[in-house]
C-alpha cells in the first residue's frame, strides 16, 4: 500500500470515529482529544499500543472529561454540561476539525512520516498545548511509555490493513477492526439476524426475524428507504428486496452471511465472513467480503475500472467494521 493511500485511509477512519465521539457530547468541532479517543479504538499499531498500556475507551473518555473540568475550573468557570449521549454523527451534520487537529493530521503524513495511526499518535505526544500528555498522565501513562510501545510494535512484523484482490471469478477484500467488547458479546451480535441492518448499510429491515437462526436459515429483507439523517433514498425497484442467509456460525469465532438481490439477474450474491479473536480491551475481527465478477462485456468494460472496484471493496469493509464497533460504543 502506498503512503498516500495509507494516509488517506487512516485520516478517513480516524476522522469518522473522532467525530462520532464528539457527537456524543453534542459538539460539532472535533479536537485533538477526540482524535486520541479515535486512536484508542484504532485497529492499527497505535490502538494496540494504547490498549496494551491499559488505556481503554471508557477510561480515556473519563480522563478527557476530567481534564476539561480541570481546565474550566482553572479559568474560574463552574458549569455543568449534559451527560454524554449516544452517537448521533450519522443523523446530524455540520461537523469539522479544529485547525490544530487538522494541521496535526497533515503533519503526520508529511515528509519523513509514515502517514499511519502511529504517526498521528507520535504527533499528539509532542503537540504544543500538552493537552494529550496531561490526559495520558491521568491514565498513569507517560509519553515515554507510548513511544516505547510504538517502537516495539514497529519492530514486529506488519499486520492488518485492507487487502483487496480482483482475481479470476471473484472480487474480494479483507480488513481488521477492533471492537471494544468481549468476544461473546460480539459473537451474539453478529449471529443475530435482527442486527444485520446495524452493520450492513444496504439492509434496512428484515422480515420475520423470529424465524430460524441456524446456519442455512434464509430471510427476506428490504433496502433502507432513508438515510440515518432522514433524507430519502432513491432506489430502483429491483434493488429494494434482499435475500439474507446465515451460511455458517461456528462458535465462538466465525460467522458468515450471504446476501443477494433476487430481482437483479446479472448480480451475484455478496458473502461476508467475520473471524473473531479476543485481544486486549476487546475483540479483533477480520472481515472478508467477496462477490462474483461480472461476465461477458461487463467484465471487459470493468478492467479499466479496477481501481474503482478496489475503492468500493475498501469502502464496504470500512463501513461494516465501523458499524460493528459503533454498536458497542
Amino acid at each position: 500500500m502506498s503512503k498516500f493511500v495509507r494516509a488517506a485511509q487512516t485520516s478517513q477512519s480516524l476522522s469518522l470515529v473522532a467525530m462520532e465521539e464528539a457527537s456524543r457530547l453534542g459538539v460539532r468541532e472535533a479536537d485533538i482529544e477526540h482524535l486520541l479517543l479515535a486512536l484508542v479504538l484504532n485497529d492499527q499499531k497505535a490502538g494496540r499500543a494504547l490498549r496494551g498500556l491499559g488505556v481503554d475507551i471508557e477510561a480515556a473518555r473519563q480522563a478527557v472529561a476530567e481534564q476539561h473540568d480541570t481546565h474550566l475550573a482553572s479559568l474560574g468557570i463552574d458549569a455543568e454540561f449534559p451527560a454524554p449521549g449516544r452517537i448521533v454523527f450519522h443523523e446530524t451534520d455540520g461537523y469539522q476539525w479544529r485547525k490544530r487537529a487538522s494541521d496535526l493530521l497533515a503533519r503526520s503524513a508529511g515528509m519523513g512520516r509514515d502517514g499511519d495511526a502511529g504517526a498521528v499518535l507520535r504527533e499528539l505526544l509532542i503537540e504544543p498545548s500538552g493537552l494529550i500528555v496531561e490526559i495520558l498522565e491521568r491514565l498513569d501513562v507517560t509519553p515515554q511509555h507510548v513511544q516505547a510501545e510504538l517502537d516495539r510494535l514497529d519492530a514486529a512484523p506488519a499486520s492488518g490493513g485492507v487487502r483487496e484482490e480482483v482475481g479470476r471469478g471473484r472480487v474480494s477484500g479483507s480488513t481488521e477492526t477492533f471492537v471494544p467488547a468481549p468476544i461473546a458479546d460480539v459473537w451474539e451480535f453478529l449471529t443475530d439476524v435482527s442486527r444485520v441492518p446495524d452493520w450492513d448499510v444496504s439492509v434496512g429491515s428484515i422480515d420475520h426475524v423470529e424465524r430460524g437462526g441456524a446456519p442455512g436459515s434464509v430471510w427476506e429483507g428490504r433496502a433502507p428507504h432513508e438515510r440515518p439523517d432522514g433524507r430519502r433514498l432513491k432506489l430502483k425497484p429491483q434493488y429494494r428486496r434482499r435475500v439474507i442467509e446465515l451460511v455458517e456460525a461456528d462458535a465462538p469465532d466465525r460467522v458468515t452471511w450471504r446476501s443477494s438481490y433476487p430481482d437483479v439477474a446479472h448480480r451475484g450474491p455478496t458473502q461476508t465472513t467475520f473471524v473473531l479473536a479476543p485481544t486486549t480491551g476487546g475483540t479483533q475481527i477480520t472481515i472478508t467480503t467477496s462477490w462474483a465478477r461480472s461476465r461477458g462485456w461487463r467484465r471487459v468494460v470493468g478492467v479499466p475500472l479496477r481501481p474503482i472496484v478496489k475503492f468500493i471493496v475498501w469502502l464496504s469493509l470500512f463501513q461494516t467494521g465501523g458499524a460493528v464497533s459503533r454498536a458497542f460504543r
